[in-house]
């Protein structure tokens, strides 16, 4: 990851501290506690983009500062409450290791985001439609795996054959996820068919998903492989590899899933997280008692 963008726009005036001597490097160490490049990535455009637009020391930021930033930053609601939900972790991070003296960032509110995850559950059929029409054994099989794993984008390209075992007639994927945390998912018979189906000889060392180069798929490869088979299947183009993770959440749930196990496969913290899936379709309503 390049630290070219990260303006070094002065020396911090907080208390000393061993682990960082200017912002740069503060927002550098910020960083790399994310296991996740695309993390990286986009916290580090968002950390450019707030320094580059006070133009002073973070030491020297105040409230008032961080707030004029958010209200006027461009784009939809949520990405501003993604920008101060970055912008919060940033300042908390810094008071924590000692370089500033206050964090901030803990007196700032996100503005509220309107819950939009039904419309990105996308229906069974499409799901399963976007899988059968894609001609490409590589590909499908990573289409399947994204949905009938409910994976991430991210560990799908990272999976090994070695982290794969065979149960039987079914399969399981151990997982390096989200925080650094590993899970294992049981795979279904049908999906575990095809990655055999794709393996050949490759040995325990080499990524399930190859590239051209015969290093792991990129995650940025996969993400167009994803789009290009929704626009196969017709579907919006808003679609993304994590619609397949949520058709998972959802669709599992729809056949009586119980939430803790569609919590532990997803890897989610919290089972109020997988519970979103609960409210953005719920299976009854109060309206079919009325006459209207």
């Amino acid at each position: 990851m390049s630290t070219a963008l990260i303006p070094i726009v002065g020396q911090a005036e907080a208390l000393p501290a061993g682990q960082a001597d200017d912002d740069a490097q503060m927002v550098r160490l910020w960083l790399a506690r994310s296991s996740s490049l695309n993390t990286r990535r986009n916290y580090e455009r968002e950390a450019t983009r707030f320094l580059a637009h006070v133009g002073r020391p973070l030491a020297s930021v105040r409230i008032g500062d961080l707030q004029a930033y958010l209200a006027t930053r461009p784009g939809s609601s949520a990405t501003v409450a993604l920008a101060a939900a970055v912008l919060k972790s940033l300042f908390g991070f810094a008071q924590e290791v000692g370089y500033l003296r206050f964090n901030i960032g803990a007196a700032v509110k996100a503005p509220p985001v309107k819950n939009t995850l039904a419309e990105r559950i996308m229906s069974e059929a499409d799901a399963l439609l976007m899988i059968r029409q894609e001609p490409a054994l590589r590909n499908r099989v990573l289409l399947t795996v994204l949905y009938g794993g409910g994976l991430r984008i991210s560990e799908a390209c990272g999976l090994r054959w070695r982290d794969l075992t065979a149960r039987q007639e079914t399969g399981q994927a151990t997982i390096f996820g989200k925080g650094g945390k590993t899970r294992v998912v049981l795979l279904s018979a049908a999906t575990w068919k095809v990655l055999a189906a794709l393996r050949g000889e490759a040995g325990l060392d080499e990524p399930v998903f190859l590239s051209r180069n015969g290093g792991a798929l990129d995650p940025s490869a996969a993400h167009r492989i994803v789009k290009a088979a929704a626009a196969r299947a017709g579907l919006p183009s808003e679609v993304s590899a994590h619609w397949l993770r949520h058709a998972h959440a959802s669709h599992s749930l729809d056949r009586g899933a119980p939430i803790h196990l569609v919590q532990a496969t997803l890897g989610h913290a919290s089972v109020a997280t997988t519970g979103r899936y609960l409210h953005a379709r719920p299976s009854d309503g109060s309206s079919r008692f009325l006459g209207v």
